[in-house]
């Protein structure tokens, strides 16, 4: 009921595209850019993250490690603002390049595909797809959400 008060709210503001879970390729603005490494965000929709805050304003990133980093440390990159201040966490789902609820998302970490920044977390909707890419790709270990740590995204900076 949340996410869909949360749609809702998006679309009324305009911003619909950015709700977590649209099940579609995300569109990004050739002007968005990466807070954490500074690089335009539409030249990787593949492998691009987005949180959206109740207040409307959103910030982009070319792959989950970056989002990862960013969240970690919300008050480098975004003074003001909070974890308990997103409306959404979204990433790219790597089989159907759909946004997905990033909170709930199977990350394979350690895997051969490298993203934007090199190593990454390769999210994924369901365990099913995870499992399947982890072996066919060399993956380490599948994550959730609450399970990625800084000194995780460390060792894949």
């Amino acid at each position: 009921m949340k996410k869909l008060i949360i749609g809702a709210v998006l679309a009324l503001l305009g911003l619909a595209p950015f709700a977590a879970g649209a099940g579609k390729p995300a569109k990004f603005a050739p002007q968005d850019k990466c807070p954490v490494c500074g690089m335009f965000v539409a030249k990787y929709p593949d492998f691009a993250a987005r949180i959206v805050y109740r207040d409307g304003s959103y910030t982009v990133f070319d792959g989950s490690k970056d989002m990862f980093i960013y969240y970690f440390d919300i008050k480098k990159y975004a003074p003001g603002k909070s974890a308990a201040q997103i409306a959404s966490l979204s990433v790219t789902d790597y089989y159907s390049l759909a946004l997905i609820d990033g909170f709930s998302a199977w990350y394979v970490v350690g895997s051969d595909v490298l993203g934007p920044m090199g190593k990454e977390l390769v999210p994924f909707a369901k365990a099913a797809d995870a499992e399947e890419f982890k072996r066919d790709h060399k993956g380490k270990q599948i994550i959730r959400f609450r399970d990625v740590a800084p000194p995780l995204i460390r060792k894949l900076e």
